[in-house]
């Protein structure tokens, strides 16, 4: 496995806190045209420049003391401190598996000598920060310390728990905005850590945590997540939350229809800090889509992609592209955390339900031999509460699809998911990934200034359930396009082409052996 390596191209400059790539990108725009397809094959040349000094990075979790922030506070001090723990099956060592940035690779090309692949990790492409290094920081509505909320959460074995107790024990959330109306009312016995005053106020509070939290801990940046209870959907309102300007003053007026989400997000963006939303609640309300365009902060969301919705997209995209057509896909869930406990309560199941009925919308639409226009498969997703399994989430997945002359496959799916297992990984891959993405600029080669990407980071959909994309761009759920497009844009910030699969090499008689 080569784990260090330079690209050697005129295209590409290596500096020394910068790394400049000149990049073909090569697309077809298609018109139609008296009932034929024009394709017009197009070549546009871009310039990539990215930043390669990694900053000390700060990571504030709302919902920190919740399953999904310390699973992931124990897993980074666990990897950091090199922490084992025996189980029946021997020593048990720390990994960051589940983490596609730290634990998978991407094929640089093939072995002059032997025509073998030659793969690196996906964390060697580009200088990117290192999980172990992050610091961490948070709020939540209860105020048990991490130890005592990872004790209660079920997740890690308890030889685990007694050796990353000490290091947890001392780390505490900040109080968190806590309003009844947004989750369900079975929360209110954990809500004894909460923010007071009006929502103005509370913004204010928020954006005064950051700073101190980012003196304190003398970082460079920060990032916040929310990793919280799923919200019921706010109502998008003419005048109320339909602008920046309309939103800043709902805010002022204390005005109802504002979740907590979307006033982290409001205090996030106006610190100039990097915001990710983990649920499926519509946190990013118009207004807070403008306001990041105004600010220009970067914002991912909605819905970590763990187990089933992720599978769903692979099966989905597996199916459609063999040709056969799903009719009928049935999705049951049971799971026993405080997420399911939340999740229990209709309107806050509408926002999952939501989020994870669209994700092969954008497979179907694909395809118009086996679907017309407005035609869909029967898509149900059903969720209860069932609180002895606990974080052990069981999925059950029936895929019913037409086939050949009138016949009929079905496959059915029995998944076991570790919830904040799955969960924190993904965590790492979004806030790695969103830091890097800050540090990456292009532009066409006509253009005279570099530019970020766009603040909406449709880039990280493949670790979303509800992927937020900038608006009149289309959505991406197919998963394997979803990961292919972080992968060959790394690769195009060094100069190095993206895999077309041809292997033209490997299919000639005349293959040459210099």
């Amino acid at each position: 496995m080569i784990t260090d390596f330079v690209v050697e191209s005129p295209n590409v400059k290596y500096g020394e806190d910068e790394i400049l790539s000149k990049y073909k990108y090569h697309t077809t725009k298609v018109e139609k045209k008296d009932g034929k397809y024009i394709v017009h094959p197009v070549e546009e040349e871009y310039e990539f420049k990215t930043l390669t000094k990694v900053p000390k990075l700060g990571l504030m979790v709302v919902g920190w003391a919740g399953s999904n922030g310390t699973t992931l506070t124990a897993g980074i001090i666990a990897n950091r401190e090199g922490i084992t723990w025996k189980s029946k099956n021997g020593t048990e060592h720390p990994n960051y598996y589940g983490s596609m940035t730290q634990c998978s690779v991407v094929r640089l090309g093939t072995n002059q000598e032997d025509g073998s692949d030659v793969n690196v990790p996906i964390k060697d492409i580009l200088p990117m920060v290192d999980p172990n290094n992050i610091v961490l920081g948070g709020w939540d509505i209860n105020g048990a310390n991490l130890a005592e909320a990872m004790e209660r959460a079920k997740v890690l074995p308890y030889e685990l728990q007694k050796q990353l107790y000490p290091f947890m024990k001392d780390l505490v959330p900040m109080p968190s905005i806590y309003i009844p109306d947004f989750i369900a009312a079975n929360q209110s016995t954990r809500a004894d850590h909460v923010l007071k005053g009006t929502k103005k106020e509370m913004v204010e509070q928020l954006r005064k945590d950051i700073r101190e939290f980012k003196e304190k801990t003398k970082c460079d940046k920060v990032i916040v997540l929310w990793t919280a209870n799923t919200e019921r959907y706010c109502d998008i309102i003419e005048g109320f939350n339909d602008t920046s300007e309309n939103l800043m003053k709902s805010i002022d007026k204390n005005g109802e229809e504002i979740s907590p989400s979307t006033l982290f997000s409001v205090a996030s963006i106006l610190e100039g800090c990097t915001y990710i939303n983990g649920s499926p609640q519509n946190t990013f309300v118009p207004g807070v889509m403008e306001l990041a365009l105004e600010h220009q902060v970067m914002i991912a969301g909605d819905d970590f992609k763990t187990g089933q919705t992720k599978f769903k997209s692979v099966m989905a995209d597996f199916l459609v592209s063999a040709g056969i057509k799903p009719v009928s896909i049935v999705s049951y869930n049971h799971l026993g955390n405080n997420d399911g406990k939340n999740l229990s309560a209709p309107k806050q199941f509408r926002s999952k339900e939501i989020s994870k009925s669209n994700v092969i919308d954008d497979i179907v639409d694909s395809n118009r031999i086996l679907y017309q226009e407005g035609e869909h498969p029967d898509h149900v997703v059903v969720i209860k509460y069932v609180p002895y399994v606990g974080d052990s989430k069981r999925a059950l997945d029936e895929y019913t699809s037409q086939i050949f002359l009138g016949g009929h496959n079905t496959i059915v799916v029995h998944n076991t998911c570790e919830d904040s297992l799955l969960a924190a990984p993904i965590m790492v891959d979004l806030i790695v990934l969103a830091e890097l993405v800050e540090r990456i600029k292009f532009k066409k080669a006509n253009m005279k200034e570099f530019e970020n990407f766009h603040p909406v980071m449709s880039i990280l959909s493949y670790l979303l359930k509800a992927p937020q994309v900038p608006q009149k761009t289309p959505v991406v759920n197919a998963l394997f396009k979803q990961r292919a497009c972080i992968e060959n844009i790394l690769k195009a910030c060094v100069g190095i082409q993206p895999e077309n699969n041809m292997l033209l090499e490997h299919k000639t008689h005349h293959i040459k052996t210099n």
